[in-house]
Parts: C-alpha cells; sequence; structure tokens
C-alpha cells in the first residue's frame, strides 16, 4: 500500500530520463574560486565578459574558449559580488553588491564607476544595456530605474518596490517578473503600470525560479524540482489561473533546479544542483539529461543563451559550460 501510494504522488513523473545521445556543452575549467552569475558578448562578436562573486570580471575575445581575468581599480578589502553583466553594442554595465554600478562606452577596455545616491532602495542586481547612455536598473528589492544620459540621472519607473526578491527576469518588451526573497508569491510589472502586481503560487511549493521562454510566456521552477509552463494562450495579466500542468522532468534528481533558458522556440535546458542539466527538445513534453557532464564538481546555477549557438552554464568553482553544437536526442 505504501508503494502504491508513492507511486500516485509521483505521478507521470519518470525515476529517470534517456540521455542525450551526444553531448553539446563543452567543459570550460578555470583558474578561479568564483561562483558566476552572469554573461554578455558584444553584439555577434566573440569578445564577451563573464561575473561572479570575489570581485569576478573575465574577458574572452575566442567566445568564451579561454578567458582572462580583469583586475578593476577597486577597494581591494571589499568583497564584491557582481550579479549582472549586459552590453549594447560597445556600451556596458556591470551591477554588484554592496551597491556598485560599472559603465563602458568602449567595450570594457576601461570601465567607470558610476555614483549611486544613498538614498537607492535597495543594491543593483540587475541591468539591461538598452542603447546609447540608456540602460534599466533593477534592485534587489525590485526598484526599477531607467537612464537615458549614461548614468548621470535615473528615473523610477515603480513606484515603492516588491521587497526583497530571490531573483528577477526582464523580457525584450519590458516586462518583469520577480520572486519574493522565500519563495512564498511572485509580482509582475509592465511598462505604464504604476506598481508591481503581486501573484500568489499556485501551489504548496515554494517558487524557486521565474522567466520567459521567446515569446514572451512566464515560466516558474517550484522546490521539489516541478515546472511549470502558463498557457500559451493567456496573456500577461492580472490572472492566477494561466498555469498549465506541473511537470517534474526526472523525479529521482529533480529536486535541485534552479533555472531555465530557451535556445530556440521550442527547446529548454534546465539546470540544477550536482551538475545537473536537463533538455526538452518540445517545450517540455519529453526530456533528456545531459549525463557526460553529470561527474563535473559543481552546481550549475544558471544557464544563458545569447543566440541559438552561443550559451553558457554557470557554475561554481571556475566551471564553465560552453554550448558548441546541435542538440541530439537519444
Amino acid at each position: 500500500m505504501i508503494v502504491a501510494i508513492a507511486l500516485l504522488a509521483v505521478g507521470c513523473a519518470s525515476p529517470f530520463v534517456e540521455s542525450l545521445e551526444s553531448n553539446p556543452w563543452e567543459v570550460i575549467a578555470l583558474d578561479s574560486e568564483a561562483a558566476f552569475n552572469d554573461v554578455a558578448f558584444i553584439g555577434e562578436s566573440d569578445h564577451g565578459w563573464v561575473v561572479g562573486t570575489n570581485n569576478t570580471l573575465m574577458e574572452t575575445t575566442d567566445g568564451g574558449l579561454t578567458w582572462e581575468p580583469r583586475v578593476l581599480n577597486l577597494d581591494a578589502e571589499q568583497k564584491i559580488t557582481f550579479t549582472s553583466v549586459s552590453f549594447a553594442d560597445q556600451e556596458g554595465w556591470v551591477a554588484g553588491r554592496p551597491g556598485i554600478l560599472l559603465h563602458t562606452r568602449d567595450g570594457g577596455d576601461s570601465w567607470e564607476s558610476v555614483p549611486l545616491s544613498p538614498k537607492l532602495p535597495g543594491a543593483p542586481l540587475m541591468m539591461t544595456a538598452l542603447g546609447p547612455d540608456t540602460a534599466e536598473m533593477s534592485t534587489d528589492i525590485g526598484a526599477i530605474y531607467r537612464t537615458e544620459d549614461g548614468g548621470r540621472n535615473w528615473k523610477a519607473m515603480v513606484e515603492g518596490a516588491v521587497g526583497v526578491i530571490r531573483n528577477i527576469s526582464r523580457d525584450p518588451s519590458g516586462r518583469y517578473v520577480a520572486v519574493s526573497s522565500r519563495g512564498n508569491f511572485y509580482s509582475t510589472w509592465e511598462p505604464g503600470q504604476r506598481e508591481w502586481f503581486p501573484h500568489n503560487r499556485n501551489s504548496s511549493r515554494r517558487l524557486q525560479n521565474m522567466g520567459f521562454d521567446k515569446t514572451g510566456h512566464l515560466w516558474l521552477i517550484a522546490r521539489g524540482g516541478q515546472v511549470q509552463f502558463a498557457d500559451p494562450e493567456a496573456e500577461f495579466e492580472q490572472d492566477e489561473d494561466v498555469w498549465q500542468a506541473a511537470i517534474t522532468p526526472e523525479f529521482a534528481t529533480s529536486w535541485g533546479l534552479l533555472d531555465m533558458a530557451y535556445r530556440t522556440e521550442n527547446e529548454v535546458w534546465v539546470t540544477g544542483g550536482s551538475a545537473n542539466l536537463l533538455c526538452s527538445p518540445d517545450g517540455g513534453q519529453t526530456w533528456y539529461k545531459a549525463r557526460s557532464v553529470e561527474n563535473v564538481p559543481s552546481n550549475f546555477y544558471r544557464v544563458v543563451f545569447l543566440g541559438e549557438n552561443r550559451g553558457f552554464v554557470l557554475g561554481q568553482d571556475g566551471v564553465l559550460l560552453r554550448y558548441k553544437g546541435a542538440t541530439s536526442a537519444a
């Protein structure tokens, strides 16, 4: 009877999923103890940047095969965690804690520190470069600001803040979703709204992460390794009942899922602790596992695609995975 109950609790989740036939990722092990948080490239070039903990700012000029650390003229005794990097052509921004914002106009050949008001609600968490002298900054309590003069002046885009958040995501149209620090609820905002709109989570499981797919629809990862996708017919509005049924990609190992990103409109990748890396080629209907990297000694915190053929998995202790080829299911 106990076994029967357990099987019912699992539902249609598979204990283990099939392996990918070929591995599209290569391991880049760097001489660093950093956990990486974000990566960005300058247009379609091979010139890019990755940021992370322990004052880590690293540069590549060969598409991510090799990376060199950049040491900036900052307080050497202050431990800085760079959380975000973003470029629009040669103009780039880097945000970090505690309360640091960097700006470059020459692809990173030189960086300047942008003064921040002591009254800024929270610390810069995510930067989005939008064009010449124009960028949006969101803080770790959900304040959103925009500059159109290279950071000299900032305009508040939303009244107040949402509270302490665990993560935040922005889609190309300027819409945001933020998950509360404890995963109890999430909030959405779109241009024109005065305030964030709060949403209750749709199950007893706390939220781990949320973001957008290629068409602007929401996805979420909940504790216990569950993922959900918004109904593709649903609008981005104040409606709680927009979620499709929860999916557990691989019941035996999915408890530590952390992030999700789309390589194409249908191909989605999910990362997790203990080198967990899963792929669905059909938007979540079927799943495969990249078992060739499961022995990498790292947690995979983030997965980022900067185009169909350029992607990175960001890990800890100097570990990166670089996307190198087409995905092939077993």
